[in-house]
This record gives structure tokens, sequence and C-alpha cells, in this order.
């Protein structure tokens, strides 16, 4: 063999090795993609519980609006009945909030401190009732995945109050194009607070690259959840509302609960504990939940795909001479946006009220999905209006049925009407309330949404559907790719 057919045979052996090689990885890329879409969840998660009673549901609200003059205005809820619920409690606190953190807005910037007052109401609670049993559950994003230092949890871990930050990487992977590569190339690097060199994408400083690589999995805990044990028995509260000072002007609604439901929502919170640290906290134990006063309503707790079915099962049974009422922060979800239309075709008055998906904590967003979706609600006839947004965010997300025969139901809390939200991506919790048409819990609601929807003089909360219309076709079909891929924040 002359040098010529050496260096020819050399030549194929190493494109022989790099086909190889490259199919291997190609191999594992497809693994890893279908691993992360399809691997089994977590016990206790995607969670539909039983009808429960309960001899107190209360609704809340944040709410943000304008008057006649222009006039911002706002009216706050919800984070003072859960520093209440807090301050009642004497056994047990378990904490569940997606956003713990000062990123992107100080209380200098008109924002209220929620972060910090809710880190010294769970503080002080220790400290008040040293045998309590205390713990707040987040998302790693607090730490920006471990990427830098979050000093509001040093006040807790001083009281020895556990700090559980949810293990994403034990949930299926809503982004798979992307976390498929990030699993066999960078998951194993992990990270560290020192050493950025990047900008910090929601606050000042520097963060590593690895901190921004894991950021494009789109994945979370984005639950907003609290129980508490205290003399009154077994208290409940599930939101839509976050505890970060940058939310804190945002509409937002929560459901607060007593009885058997409130243990079955620790039951989903001690889920989240097991599967990311196993044994980290001690649970106590309590005595059951008792009802000394069966009300007119009934409960149940959903996580996840739950919710989901949930909203369909209402969706579809609605008839002729039912109403449909929806708020919405984010609505993509290919089935639910059928359901709507379905629902109008039958005769249901639906009435859809949406944020235009334009303010994000001071950047300005393209109003994709809810444009793109309301475009298409309102070809088909549904009536869409827009919250009337001044830097805040319409955060709420409720779906009321209201049924001709006088029972009412209500689905509400954290999770977005999205493919990531609903699908058994992320985790999500939401409550689900069965009242007749004239509990003062039922009126509450509709008063709710029926002032947003047609507003007073004084109080314009709502837009025309004309005022943020986008019927480019372009946009689209951009958000239905982004939607079927995982390709988006939403």
């Amino acid at each position: 063999m002359n040098d010529s057919d050496a260096s020819m045979a050399a030549a194929r052996k190493r494109r022989r090795w790099l086909r190889h090689v490259l199919l291997a990885l190609a191999a594992a890329y497809l693994i890893a993609l279908l691993y992360g879409l399809f691997r089994p969840l977590p016990a206790g998660i995607d969670y539909a519980g039983p009808w429960r009673p309960a001899s107190e549901v209360r609704f809340l609200a944040d709410s943000t609006w304008l008057d006649a003059n222009g006039h911002q205005h706002t009216e706050r809820q919800i984070f003072d009945a859960a520093f209440a619920m807090i301050e009642r409690a004497e056994s047990l606190i378990v904490s569940d909030f997606f956003l713990v953190n000062q990123f992107a807005g100080q209380a200098s910037d008109a924002h209220r401190a929620l972060s910090r007052e809710l880190i010294d109401a769970l503080a002080q609670e220790r400290l008040t009732h040293p045998g309590m049993h205390a713990l707040l559950i987040t998302d790693p994003f607090n730490t920006l995945y471990r990427g830098v230092r979050q000093p509001l949890f040093d006040a807790l871990r001083q009281v020895h109050v556990p700090i559980v930050e949810t293990r994403l990487t034990r949930l299926r992977d809503p982004n798979p194009a992307w976390s498929a590569a990030w699993r066999l190339c960078c998951m194993w690097l992990g990270n560290d607070q020192d050493g950025g060199w990047l900008p910090n994408p929601v606050d000042q400083g520097k963060v590593s690259l690895r901190t921004l690589l894991a950021l494009l999995n789109f994945k979370a805990n984005h639950r907003k959840t609290l129980v508490v044990h205290g003399v009154s028995g077994w208290e409940a509260l599930v939101t839509s509302a976050n505890p970060h000072d940058a939310s804190s002007r945002h509409d937002n609604i929560a459901i607060a609960f007593d009885g058997p439901a409130a243990e079955d929502l620790l039951a989903t919170e001690r889920a989240v504990v097991e599967f990311s640290f196993p044994g980290r906290f001690q649970w106590p134990e309590l005595p059951p939940a008792r009802i000394s006063n069966r009300g007119e309503l009934e409960v149940r707790v959903l996580t996840e795909s739950a919710i989901r079915d949930a909203a369909l099962d209402m969706l579809r049974q609605a008839g002729a001479g039912d109403r449909i009422d929806l708020l919405m922060f984010y609505l993509s979800h290919r089935d639910l946006v059928r359901a709507l239309i379905d629902a109008r075709s039958r005769g249901v008055a639906v009435r859809v009220l949406l944020d235009p998906n334009r303010d994000a904590f001071g950047r300005e967003k393209n109003g994709i999905p809810n444009r793109q979706v309301a475009w298409e609600l309102h070809r088909n006839q549904v009536d869409v209006r827009w919250c009337n947004t001044r830097g805040e965010q319409c955060h709420g997300k409720m779906l009321v049925l209201r049924s001709g025969e006088g029972e009412q139901q209500i689905l509400a809390g954290s999770a977005n009407f999205t493919r990531r939200n609903l699908d058994n991506y992320n985790l999500e919790t939401n409550i689900q309330v069965r009242a007749a048409d004239g509990a003062p819990f039922a009126q509450a609601v509709n008063g709710f949404f029926d002032e947003r929807w047609h507003n007073t003089p004084q109080r314009i909360h709502s837009l025309p559907y004309s005022s943020f219309a986008d019927e480019s076709r372009l946009r689209y079909w951009q958000y239905r790719i982004m939607e079927a891929t995982g390709l988006s924040t939403f």
C-alpha cells in the first residue's frame, strides 16, 4: 500500500469514527428528549382531591384600576389575609411560593416589600412558638438556580426554618429541544455564586453561563399556597399572587378555606418536599380537620393536569342558559381555546377577560399569546375584553361556570391556561369550589368579575377588544409554534 492509499484509508477510518460519534450523540439526544417528555412523575403529583365540606370559604382580590381622571388606584387583600393566617398559626406553617425575591423592583419603586414581609412573618412566628414546624418551599429561580445568593433566606435559616428549593430535574421538560441537550452537556456542571461574567437578566450584578443555560429550560414550581394549623384548626390559601416585590402591583385572586381540603393541600406539598429532599422536614402529628358548621360550599384541591381536566369538564358541561367567565393572565392551551369556542357555539354566554401581555417588569412584550388567541375567539363570536394595565399585570387565573340551574363552580389558583402550566410540566395548584348561586362567596366572585367587565365611571378596569386587537397571521402562527414546542416563556 502506497502513501496515498494509506492516507485515504486513514481518512475513511476517521469518517467512520466521526459518523459513529455523531450517531451516538444523536441517539443520546433523542433518548434524553423522549425521557424528558415522558419520564414518570414523582409520587403525589397530578393530584385531584375529593370534594370536601368547608365551613368558611373566602374570595380575596388584589385590584388596580383607573379613575375618570386617569389616576391609578390599588386595593390589596391577599397577603394581608396570608400574614394574618401565619400569625394565627401555632403548630404548623407550610408555604410554597414561586417568587420570593426582590429582583426587578424594590419597595422604593412604588412596590410593596412583600418578600421581606413574608420572611419576617415566618421568622417571627417561629420565634413566638419555638415548637412550631415551619417550612418554605420555593423555586430555584430565587437563587437563579444557585447562581446567586438570596440574602432574604438568611433570616429563616437563623431561626431554623428549612427552605426547600424544588428539585426541578425530577419534572418533565416543557422545552425538550433545549432540555435534552442541557441534560447531556450542562446539567452535570452544577452552579456556584462566584465567577459570573454575564449580565444578570433580572437584577444587578453578574451571573454564570450555567445560570442562563438552566433558565432556558423554562420549567418551575409555579405554585402559590399556604397551609397553617393553629388555634382555629386547619386553614389554607391558594392564590395567583407571588410575595415578590416587583409583582406587588399586579391584579391577583385568592381563595382561603378551612376543613379537610387544607389537609389535602398539605399532602400535595409534602410530595414536593419528599421528591426534592427526602427526610428534610419532620412532619408533626396533628389532629384531623373538623367542620363545626357545614356551609353551602364544597371545595377540592387540584394540581397539574388535573386542573386542565377540571377546566375542560366545566366548559364541556355548560349549555344554553349557562354563563362562562374567564379571567386569565396567559391563555394558549389549544384544548381549552377550542372548548371555549365550542361552548359559545352551543349557546353559552362566554366572557373572556385577558391581560394584554404588554407589561413585564418595565419591559414591553409583544402581546403573544393572548392577542392571537383573542383574535381567534373574537372571530368565533366569543366576547373578549382586556385588563386596563398601566405597568402592572392582570395576573389572576380564574374560570367561573354559572349554571342556569342555580349552582356555580369556580376554579382558581396559580395555573395559567397554557401547555406548560396544565400538561404536567410545571407544578401548579388550583382550588375548585361548588356553591349555590346565591351564596355570599359566589356573589363575591360574580361581583368581582362583573365590575371588571362593565366598569364604572370611577373604576375603569377593562378595555374593549379593539384596544389591543392583533390580527396578524404571522404572529398567530408564531404563537402556535411556540405553544406546541415549548420555545416560549408562557
